[in-house]
């Protein structure tokens, strides 16, 4: 008979502020329905305490954590090595840490693509972003990197929405466009993936929408939107009157979560029992 442990696994996200981040519920879910002696804790870090929090998580024998916001290009400075697809990204939102040394990865668009696969093939796409920030930036670089044919980036800052879709066009297999966010947008024709990721819709604010003219959005085209509350937004339930397939920003949450704890564990826990906890939080 084996002896007891008292020691877990830990991980955790270092944001601020921490308080409105939900991943601590769906990992510790999804850790004890696995049978994992893991813990995840949410940690309050302020920008000037990054270094500090990430040389204690080395000392504490921490196997990884997540960074937030404002942390996600700052961390950079403070890792051994990147994954090539975080290196193009130029931020990283998960640390994996193996003797000793910290390797950056970047699962906000890994766990849009797995998301998305569940709907369409990403490969031979000519998708449409809206938004230039770092999800947008993580979203269309993974979507490239998945085979997609075109990436255009939408935003209302030509500077940002060129510089994106220049990383594009110069880091991937996709050709990267930008195209100027006009009023009441004409989505172009032959877009098999339109994507919202901006905080538009995003709880309170939940009762507005992207400025695009939805009739110009073909019932093919899968529309998805990085919201996750509230999970049903005003974008997506237009999509749906049009025919189109949707995807709620809970799945890329859940699956970047899953990715998260592959790379940290080696093992895989269920995607269910983590969506199970956000529909209940943010009554889906």
């Amino acid at each position: 008979m084996s002896e007891p442990t008292f020691l877990s696994a830990l991980t955790g996200s270092f944001a601020t502020s921490a308080a409105q981040n939900p991943t601590v519920a769906i990992m510790d879910a999804a850790f004890l329905a696995a049978g994992m002696d893991c813990r995840y804790v949410n940690c309050e870090v302020p920008a000037e305490n990054l270094a500090g929090a990430v040389r204690g998580a080395v000392a504490m024998g921490w196997i990884g954590f997540n960074c937030s916001i404002p942390h996600k290009v700052e961390v950079l400075k403070h890792l051994d090595e990147l994954a090539p697809s975080a290196a193009i990204i130029g931020a990283v939102n998960t640390v994996v840490i193996r003797d000793g040394r910290l390797i950056g990865e970047n699962t906000d668009g890994q766990g849009f693509v797995a998301s998305l696969r569940k709907v369409a093939d990403p490969a031979g796409q000519h998708v449409v972003v809206l938004g230039a920030g770092g999800a947008a930036r993580a979203m269309a670089v993974e979507t490239a990197l998945a085979g997609a044919l075109s990436i255009t980036i939408v935003n209302r800052t030509p500077e940002r929405g060129e510089a994106l879709a220049d990383l594009i066009d110069t880091n991937t297999p996709a050709a990267g466009r930008y195209l100027p966010w006009t009023p009441e947008l004409h989505v172009p024709h032959g877009t098999g993936v339109l994507i919202n990721a901006t905080s538009i819709g995003f709880h309170p604010n939940h009762g507005v929408m992207p400025d695009v003219d939805m009739t110009t959005v073909e019932p093919t085209t899968v529309v998805a939107d990085v919201v996750a509350n509230p999970p049903r937004t005003l974008f997506l339930a237009a999509a749906a009157d049009r025919g189109c397939p949707t995807l709620d920003g809970l799945g890329m949450l859940v699956n970047q979560a899953l990715i998260a704890v592959r790379l940290w564990t080696g093992q895989d826990v269920s995607g269910a029992v983590m969506r199970g906890v956000l529909e209940d939080l943010f009554k889906a």
